[in-house]
Protein backbone atom coordinates (compact mmCIF):
# COMPACT_ATOMS: atom_id res chain seq x y z
CA UNK A 1 0.00 0.00 0.00
CA UNK A 2 1.46 3.33 -1.03
CA UNK A 3 1.54 6.10 1.58
CA UNK A 4 0.23 9.48 0.59
CA UNK A 5 2.72 12.30 1.04
CA UNK A 6 1.32 15.71 1.91
CA UNK A 7 0.95 18.11 -1.00
CA UNK A 8 2.15 21.69 -0.45
CA UNK A 9 -1.07 22.86 -2.10
CA UNK A 10 -3.26 20.65 0.06
CA UNK A 11 -5.84 22.61 2.08
CA UNK A 12 -4.75 23.02 5.72
CA UNK A 13 -8.01 21.46 6.89
CA UNK A 14 -7.19 18.09 5.32
CA UNK A 15 -3.70 17.96 6.86
CA UNK A 16 -5.12 19.07 10.20
CA UNK A 17 -7.83 16.41 10.02
CA UNK A 18 -5.24 13.69 9.44
CA UNK A 19 -3.09 15.07 12.30
CA UNK A 20 -6.14 15.19 14.58
CA UNK A 21 -6.97 11.62 13.60
CA UNK A 22 -3.59 10.31 14.74
CA UNK A 23 -3.83 12.27 17.99
CA UNK A 24 -7.29 10.91 18.59
CA UNK A 25 -5.94 7.43 17.96
CA UNK A 26 -3.14 7.94 20.48
CA UNK A 27 -5.51 9.14 23.19
CA UNK A 28 -7.76 6.16 22.51
CA UNK A 29 -4.77 3.83 22.68
CA UNK A 30 -3.72 5.09 26.11
CA UNK A 31 -7.29 4.79 27.40
CA UNK A 32 -7.43 1.21 26.09
CA UNK A 33 -4.05 0.40 27.67
CA UNK A 34 -5.41 1.63 31.00
CA UNK A 35 -8.45 -0.64 30.57
CA UNK A 36 -6.08 -3.48 29.70
CA UNK A 37 -4.11 -2.93 32.90
CA UNK A 38 -7.32 -2.96 34.96
CA UNK A 39 -9.05 -5.94 33.32
CA UNK A 40 -6.18 -8.06 32.05
CA UNK A 41 -7.82 -8.24 28.60
CA UNK A 42 -5.89 -8.32 25.34
CA UNK A 43 -5.50 -5.22 23.20
CA UNK A 44 -4.48 -4.97 19.57
CA UNK A 45 -4.54 -1.71 17.70
CA UNK A 46 -2.71 -0.33 14.67
CA UNK A 47 -2.45 3.03 13.01
CA UNK A 48 -0.47 5.01 10.51
CA UNK A 49 0.61 8.64 10.49
CA UNK A 50 0.60 10.22 7.04
CA UNK A 51 1.62 13.80 7.66
CA UNK A 52 0.06 16.85 9.20
CA UNK A 53 0.37 20.58 9.62
CA UNK A 54 3.48 22.18 11.10
CA UNK A 55 1.38 24.66 13.07
CA UNK A 56 0.51 22.12 15.78
CA UNK A 57 2.98 20.97 18.38
CA UNK A 58 1.84 18.11 20.52
CA UNK A 59 3.49 15.89 23.07
CA UNK A 60 1.82 12.70 24.13
CA UNK A 61 2.93 9.57 25.85
CA UNK A 62 2.44 7.41 28.86
CA UNK A 63 4.33 5.74 31.65
CA UNK A 64 3.44 2.26 32.80
CA UNK A 65 4.06 1.53 36.45
CA UNK A 66 4.03 -2.08 37.58
CA UNK A 67 3.97 -3.58 41.06
CA UNK A 68 3.21 -0.54 43.18
CA UNK A 69 1.99 -2.27 46.32
CA UNK A 70 -1.57 -3.48 45.91
CA UNK A 71 -2.21 -1.11 42.98
CA UNK A 72 -0.79 -3.49 40.36
CA UNK A 73 -0.12 -1.98 36.92
CA UNK A 74 -0.95 1.68 36.31
CA UNK A 75 -0.74 3.64 33.10
CA UNK A 76 -0.42 7.40 33.43
CA UNK A 77 -0.64 9.63 30.36
CA UNK A 78 1.37 12.82 29.99
CA UNK A 79 1.65 15.59 27.43
CA UNK A 80 -0.60 18.33 26.09
CA UNK A 81 -2.97 16.32 23.91
CA UNK A 82 -6.35 15.63 25.48
CA UNK A 83 -9.73 14.35 24.37
CA UNK A 84 -12.44 17.03 24.22
CA UNK A 85 -15.27 15.71 26.44
CA UNK A 86 -18.03 17.17 24.24
CA UNK A 87 -16.77 16.31 20.76
CA UNK A 88 -14.56 13.29 21.53
CA UNK A 89 -11.83 14.75 19.29
CA UNK A 90 -8.19 15.21 20.24
CA UNK A 91 -7.12 18.77 21.00
CA UNK A 92 -3.68 20.26 21.65
CA UNK A 93 -3.73 22.28 24.85
CA UNK A 94 -1.39 25.12 25.69
CA UNK A 95 -0.37 23.56 29.03
CA UNK A 96 1.61 20.31 29.08
CA UNK A 97 1.31 17.59 31.69
CA UNK A 98 4.82 16.47 32.68
CA UNK A 99 6.08 13.01 33.57
CA UNK A 100 6.21 12.68 37.37
CA UNK A 101 7.62 9.92 39.59
CA UNK A 102 7.36 9.50 43.37
CA UNK A 103 9.98 7.74 45.48
CA UNK A 104 9.42 7.02 49.17
CA UNK A 105 12.80 7.47 50.83
CA UNK A 106 13.68 6.69 54.43
CA UNK A 107 13.14 10.21 55.77
CA UNK A 108 11.24 11.97 52.95
CA UNK A 109 9.16 11.63 49.81
CA UNK A 110 11.03 12.51 46.61
CA UNK A 111 9.02 13.78 43.64
CA UNK A 112 10.80 14.03 40.28
CA UNK A 113 9.20 15.84 37.32
CA UNK A 114 10.50 16.45 33.81
CA UNK A 115 10.00 20.11 32.88
CA UNK A 116 12.25 20.95 29.91
CA UNK A 117 13.18 24.64 29.74
CA UNK A 118 12.14 25.38 33.34
CA UNK A 119 14.19 26.70 36.29
CA UNK A 120 13.36 26.46 40.00
CA UNK A 121 12.25 30.12 39.98
CA UNK A 122 9.61 29.27 37.35
CA UNK A 123 7.90 26.63 39.55
CA UNK A 124 4.91 27.15 41.85
CA UNK A 125 3.71 24.50 44.32
CA UNK A 126 0.27 24.33 45.91
CA UNK A 127 -0.80 21.69 48.44
CA UNK A 128 -4.34 20.86 49.51
CA UNK A 129 -4.73 17.83 51.76
CA UNK A 130 -2.85 15.05 49.92
CA UNK A 131 -2.83 16.66 46.45
CA UNK A 132 0.21 18.58 45.24
CA UNK A 133 -0.27 20.85 42.23
CA UNK A 134 2.86 21.71 40.29
CA UNK A 135 2.66 24.63 37.86
CA UNK A 136 5.53 26.12 35.90
CA UNK A 137 5.84 28.59 33.06
CA UNK A 138 8.64 30.22 31.12
CA UNK A 139 8.03 31.70 27.69
CA UNK A 140 5.89 29.34 25.63
CA UNK A 141 6.60 26.37 27.94
CA UNK A 142 3.75 25.86 30.39
CA UNK A 143 3.27 22.85 32.65
CA UNK A 144 0.69 21.71 35.18
CA UNK A 145 0.32 18.44 37.07
CA UNK A 146 -1.73 17.33 40.05
CA UNK A 147 0.03 14.64 42.06
CA UNK A 148 -1.73 12.43 44.61
CA UNK A 149 0.62 12.10 47.56
CA UNK A 150 0.70 9.02 49.81
CA UNK A 151 -0.12 11.28 52.76
CA UNK A 152 -0.37 14.88 53.84
CA UNK A 153 2.82 16.96 53.60
CA UNK A 154 3.06 20.61 54.66
CA UNK A 155 4.19 23.00 51.92
CA UNK A 156 6.59 24.67 54.36
CA UNK A 157 8.60 21.42 54.57
CA UNK A 158 8.92 20.97 50.79
CA UNK A 159 12.27 21.83 49.24
CA UNK A 160 12.66 22.03 45.49
CA UNK A 161 15.59 22.12 43.13
CA UNK A 162 15.72 22.13 39.35
CA UNK A 163 18.67 21.17 37.18
CA UNK A 164 18.43 21.02 33.36
CA UNK A 165 14.64 20.84 33.48
CA UNK A 166 14.49 18.01 36.03
CA UNK A 167 12.54 19.18 39.07
CA UNK A 168 13.14 17.44 42.41
CA UNK A 169 10.88 18.10 45.38
CA UNK A 170 11.78 16.67 48.78
CA UNK A 171 8.79 16.46 51.10
CA UNK A 172 9.49 16.03 54.82
CA UNK A 173 6.70 15.29 57.29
Amino acid sequence: MKKKTPDKNEPAGEAGARFGGILSGLTGLVEKLNELAETGAELRRGGEFQGGGQERKGIYGFTMKVGLGDQGTRIEPFGNIKTDKTTGKAVVEEVREPVVDLFEEKDHLLIVAELPGIRAADVKLDVKDDVLTITAAKGDKKYRKEVLLPGSYPKAKMRLSCNNGVLEIKCHK
